[in-house]
Order: structure tokens, then C-alpha cells, then sequence
């Protein structure tokens, strides 16, 4: 009786260890939060346009190309840090990039990217932050990889770096 509760124990402890020991050597990064939208269908939404006297009309604007969807505010340090990154993707990748500014002061938005430069082909205003809770945003910067049939591909929760600059890119060519 003695060895058979002495094996279980053995048993039982192997398992946990085991398990621990797995979780320690997986590939883990918490800044990869699996989106529900992933694969299925932009959420359909209209706003107003930052710089454009109209409407943003989302089902008229995506479906075309690979477009980066990239939630941001003037009050949010990692949105200003990753900036350059933003940059980079509509300058010298050629990749359209949507920003819907999240609960925030327009004329600061204005002139905020008047300073840092404007990769955005269109800035949608996110006022009451409706667009983002559609998207499943609960934070920002966040960023989404669109392909060319309206599918959320990726979603990237936190600030663009440059490993995630090249993972992102990595993923676009994927994309196309």
C-alpha cells in the first residue's frame, strides 16, 4: 500500500514538474493577444474624418489593398514612440495606414502630427471610443494587420518596436 501512495506521489510531482517545465521553455509573449475578429470581417463603422471634409465610410475605404489599422492618441507615450515605425511603414513600405485617434483633443491631434509628420492616409476620430471597443481594443497603441478582403489578419496590442516593426512586415508579405 505504502508503494503504491509513494508511486502516485512520484507520479503526481512528475506531472507538475513537467508541466512547469513546458510552460518555462514555450514561446510566450503576452503582447500577442488572439483577437476574435482575426479572419472574419472589419466591424463595419463610420466617423468623421480628421482632415477630410467627409464621412469615413469603413466598407468604402478597406477591400482594395493590405491596409495597418493603428489606434493612437497625442496623450499616449508609447503611441508617440512608435511613431517612426508608423512612419516607416507608410513611407518607405508603401503600405496604407489608417489611424483612428482614440478619445481624443482633434486641433492637439492636428498639430501633433504636423510636428512628427502624417503617415495616415485617413485619421478617423474615435471621440467616445466606440470604434475601438468594435475592434476589441481595451488599450493602445494597437495596431491591425487588414488583408484585401476586409479580414482582421493580426492584431499587435502595444507598441511597435523594432522586432515587431519586422514582425509586422513579415506577416504583410504573408498577407499578400
Amino acid at each position: 500500500m505504502k508503494k503504491q501512495l509513494f508511486t502516485s506521489f512520484i507520479i503526481v510531482i512528475s506531472l507538475i514538474f513537467i508541466s512547469f517545465f513546458y510552460l518555462l521553455i514555450t514561446e510566450r509573449n503576452p503582447s500577442e493577444i488572439r483577437s476574435n475578429l482575426i479572419n472574419k470581417d472589419i466591424p463595419s463603422f463610420q466617423s468623421k474624418s480628421l482632415f477630410k471634409n467627409k464621412k469615413f465610410i469603413s466598407s468604402d475605404e478597406f477591400g482594395n489593398e493590405i491596409v495597418l489599422v493603428n489606434f493612437f492618441a497625442t496623450w499616449c507615450k508609447p503611441c508617440l514612440e512608435e511613431h517612426v515605425y508608423i512612419m516607416r511603414f507608410a513611407e518607405r513600405e508603401k503600405i496604407r495606414v489608417i489611424g483612428i485617434n482614440y478619445k481624443d483633443n482633434s486641433e492637439k491631434t492636428k498639430l501633433w502630427l504636423k510636428k512628427l509628420g502624417n503617415p495616415f492616409s485617413d485619421v478617423v476620430i474615435d471621440k467616445n471610443g466606440s470604434i475601438a471597443i468594435d475592434w476589441g481594443v481595451y488599450g493602445i497603441p494597437e495596431t491591425f494587420i487588414v488583408n484585401s478582403n476586409k479580414k482582421i489578419k493580426y492584431r499587435l496590442v502595444g507598441q511597435i518596436t523594432e522586432k515587431k516593426y519586422n514582425k509586422l512586415m513579415s506577416l504583410i508579405k504573408k498577407t499578400k
